[in-house]
């Protein structure tokens, strides 16, 4: 999820490892593994984007540039995240560019001016991502109200079939998909199982207005990020599904819906972690609100995130921005997802249909939890209230971290919005 950090090209590592959690510690070791076999397998690589095509070249002086926005759709669950990285060519990113330099649409990343609506995590998806960048145009002074070039068909042909453009815009020379961007939405799906989804519903109001999350995200001091308020505007918990042939209520599918202004690193994945404790009714609603009073609670108490699968840049609302679709590009993009829906759907039948076989012949009860695998913490035998946990180090502790060493410098300090 886009954050408002100082914008730095990549993460770098703390070397606080024995402050980390297992989680994060796997989660780094992974990540250097990955580093280490890119580097073996990829020596020259050239990490900005650039493709050498010798006969692909054009010369981009003759040609008009203009301001667009892209929509774009990606079923992230095979990707490494949205963002380019070091160690992966597995990126949402990094296949958006190879598309965009083949097809002559730019020269490279740097001369772009690009931006992004939202930084979304490994195995997220997006329904509505927007990037926003310079182009080639067909466009003339002779011929200004020329056809312009077919963008969604030329990058659909070029990309991945579970990345695809939906439409495009032209916008002025000063829009930013980041900073232009009104209101973000995100979804989080999940099965009902035995939680109690009124009171996670009860529970996820508290969010909603301007609150300082620093308890419900990772905190990203060492790029930048010292301020966590962030301004909820809509939330809730429903169901959305009935179950299939099982007919066990169990199986209903559920979903968290949240809009906001912005999002920290991992907030929508911490907050459903939470909401999963209060489904279990492990947490009382009023968590929430505790957790959101740094008065009261200033150090962030340790707990599992949730998956990432289930979650979905859903929509990116922007003023003033007038879509255009190509209605052939778009007929195939939607026939491309049914032939990704009929396999998914195929596959749930099947599985569904052993399920069933067991109902049937075995006098054996189904787990109450199915939900359990997108929540390490969903089985836990002993469980240990939020409040009385170990905590991570406080917000303070971690900017003088980083102001010690040089890896931060503050600006004069603004005083805060208040909380709603």
């Amino acid at each position: 999820m886009e954050s408002s950090a100082i914008p730095i090209k990549r993460r770098k590592l703390d070397g606080n490892y024995d402050e980390l959690s297992r989680e994060e510690l796997l989660e780094t070791i992974h990540r250097l593994e990955n580093v280490v076999e890119h580097l073996k397998n990829s020596k020259n690589k050239d990490l900005t984007g650039k493709v050498e095509d010798p006969k692909r070249k054009i010369d981009f002086s003759k040609y008009k540039k203009r301001r667009v926005a892209f929509k774009i759709l990606y079923l992230g669950w095979d990707y490494d995240g949205f963002v380019v990285q070091d160690n992966t060519d597995n990126t949402i990113e990094y296949h958006l560019f190879q598309a965009l330099i083949k097809g002559c649409l730019i020269e490279d990343r740097s001369s772009s001016n690009y931006h992004r609506c939202g930084r979304t995590d490994q195995g997220v998806s997006s329904f509505s991502q927007v990037i926003s960048l310079t182009v080639r145009s067909r466009l003339t002074d002779e011929a200004p109200n020329s056809e312009e070039l077919p963008y969604c068909r030329i990058l659909n042909g070029l990309l991945p079939n579970d990345i695809r453009v939906l439409a495009w815009a032209s916008v002025a020379d000063n829009f930013s998909a980041r900073f232009s961007c009104k209101m973000r939405t995100y979804k989080y799906w999940f099965p009902r199982g035995d939680l109690k989804i009124e009171k996670m519903d009860e529970a996820v109001k508290s969010v909603i207005g301007l609150h300082d999350f620093r308890n419900l995200c990772k905190m990203d001091v060492a790029n930048g990020v010292v301020d966590f308020h962030r301004r909820i505007h809509d939330a809730a918990v429903t169901s959305v599904s009935k179950n299939g042939i099982l007919h066990q209520a169990e199986f209903d599918m559920c979903e968290l819906t949240i809009t906001g202004e912005a999002f920290l690193w991992h907030q929508i994945r911490a907050i459903i972690s939470v909401l999963f404790l209060v489904g279990q009714e492990k947490e009382s609603p009023e968590i929430f609100e505790k957790l959101l009073d740094i008065n009261d609670c200033p150090r962030k108490p340790q707990y599992n995130l949730s998956s990432p699968l289930p979650l979905n840049l859903f929509s990116c609302k922007f003023d003033d921005v007038s879509w255009i679709i190509d209605q052939e590009s778009l007929s195939k993009v939607i026939s491309s997802l049914q032939s990704h829906w009929t396999s998914s759907a195929v596959k749930c039948c099947m599985l569904e249909n052993f399920l069933k076989q067991f109902q049937l012949s075995s006098s054996c009860s189904f787990p109450s939890n199915p939900y359990s695998v997108l929540f390490k913490d969903a089985n836990s035998k002993s469980y240990k209230p939020l409040l009385s946990r170990p905590t991570s180090r406080s917000l303070e502790d971690r900017i003088s971290h980083f102001v010690t060493k040089g890896r931060l410098k503050l600006e004069p300090k603004k005083s805060l919005p208040k909380s709603d």
